[in-house]
């Protein structure tokens, strides 16, 4: 009876840490609080300086458009940089450190702190003056994100498309590790005004709603290992070499001695 409820009480203990550490471990978990229709808006990518840009002008004669596009390349073939395969590939605009792009005819186009639609709408309405009804195609080129720490498949993913979700580019790394930090998960970002740190939840459902949930350009997403994970770091690996020589030590001076 004095051994049962020892037992009885560690089993309770044990049931009570394993509801504990699902809670920690599940994303979304108060979903139901979260408006359907409050999903985070899709402003499109903020420009910034150093991004590439291929910006294409299109119309129905395109002999006129020509002097507003640049000239299209063939990239080297693999291994081989004298020969040029025939995939042809545009040219970049690099947004320079005061947010301007030189544009062909048109000069100087501050384009930092708009998005694409906005950069498209911009320059077509200046190719207007010499072209009928122009089209502009622009496309960010350089976007990536980095995601570190305690995830499978810590790296850079570039990215084809215009939106990333921040569980998407989780997803990219394989996920969290079990002893990944889900409720502080650190976002740096770079703005036009500089650099700024912001933590988000993963186990919070208003993480849909955040500004950070989608990623934007050069974001590196940053996973803290848990306590668990801090102290197993803290732990000296080798410290179980030195307890088996102290053992070995430790027997052979009790054999010596007697």
């Amino acid at each position: 009876m004095k051994l049962r409820l020892p037992l009885l009480g560690l089993l309770a203990l044990l049931l009570a840490s394993s509801c504990v550490s699902g809670k920690r471990i599940t994303y979304y978990q108060n979903m139901e609080a979260v408006e359907k229709e409050a999903a985070a808006a899709k402003k499109g990518l903020q420009i910034k300086p150093n991004d590439l840009l291929t910006i294409s002008v299109a119309a129905e004669s395109l002999e006129a458009v020509q002097p507003f596009n640049l000239p299209v390349v063939g990239m080297p073939s693999t291994g081989d940089a004298t020969r040029v395969s025939g995939q042809p590939q545009l040219q970049t605009y690099l947004v320079d450190s005061d947010g301007n792009i030189e544009f062909p005819v048109l000069g100087t186009v501050q384009v930092a702190g708009l998005n694409r639609q906005q950069v498209s709408e911009l320059i077509e309405e200046r190719v207007a003056e010499y072209v009928q009804n122009p089209i502009v195609n622009v496309r960010i080129v350089n976007f990536q994100v980095t995601v570190l720490g305690e995830v499978n498949k810590p790296g850079t993913f570039s990215v084809p498309d215009e939106y990333l979700s921040l569980n998407k580019a989780l997803g990219f790394a394989g996920d969290l590790s079990i002893y990944g930090k889900r409720e502080n998960v650190l976002i740096i970002r770079e703005t036009l005004e500089g650099k700024t740190y912001n933590y988000v939840d993963l186990t919070d459902a208003g993480l849909l709603n955040s500004p950070f949930y989608y990623l934007q350009q050069n974001d590196v997403v940053y996973v803290e290992p848990n306590n668990a994970q801090k102290q197993s770091a803290a732990y000296n690996r080798n410290a179980s070499v030195y307890i088996s020589i102290a053992s070995v030590l430790i027997s052979l001076a009790i054999l010596l001695t007697n």
